[in-house]
């Protein structure tokens, strides 16, 4: 099912960006990418139905208002990656992300989650209103960190390399791992407020 989820995936993706209108979500079960041999080129095949088709900038829909349409190529990128080690971690094989990609996949889910209007889509986002506890994320095979505030209005997210409450430290390939929600806290380094890193975790899995 996961093929047919990314190989549908690419294409919904590739029909937004061609109208610019809202599609409907389409059923993983309802996928027919063929028989297993044929697999990978449908894979291809739709990853360049969607890299053709957000060619044009203009703005399109997305969950979030309209957005440049390559908006929906980043998306689907980091989806790719995302699943690429859910299979690794199936099938026992390591796979191997770099630092870069891996960074820019962090900063793709977090400005996702700190968005006007994030909390209509994912509601349990205004679990994480506060009064303005901090948490510093840091790649450490990489030079890109995140600050995330939690302030009465919402989450809000910078750079600014101030303190935090929490500090959360690891490669970048580990920190997209936890901040997707495939791997455990454990798995990275927490100093300070750790009960405010799992707060932020139970209410931002994707």
């Amino acid at each position: 099912m996961l093929v047919g989820h990314i190989g549908q995936a690419h294409r919904w993706a590739a029909e937004i960006a061609r109208t610019g209108e809202a599609a409907a979500v389409p059923d993983p079960h309802t996928a027919d990418p063929g028989e297993v041999d044929h697999w990978r080129d449908w894979l291809i095949e739709g990853a360049a139905e969607l890299v053709t088709a957000v060619r044009a900038e203009a703005p399109v829909w997305t969950f979030l208002g309209p957005r440049p349409a390559s908006f929906w190529l980043r998306r689907m990128l980091h989806d790719a990656v995302v699943h690429h080690l859910d299979i690794g971690r199936t099938v026992g094989t390591v796979v191997e992300v770099d630092p870069v990609l891996a960074a820019d996949g962090i900063s793709e889910v977090l400005e996702l989650l700190t968005a006007p209007g994030a909390e209509a889509v994912k509601p349990a986002l205004a679990e994480l209103r506060g009064s303005g506890q901090t948490i510093a994320v840091q790649a450490t095979d990489c030079a890109t960190g995140w600050r995330i505030s939690l302030t009465p209005k919402g989450i809000r997210l910078d750079d600014s390399g101030a303190p935090a409450d929490a500090t959360v430290t690891g490669s970048a390939q580990e920190l997209l791992t936890v901040f997707t929600g495939r791997s455990a806290v454990d798995s990275v380094v927490v100093r300070g407020d750790r009960a405010l890193v799992e707060h932020w975790l139970a209410h931002t899995a994707l």
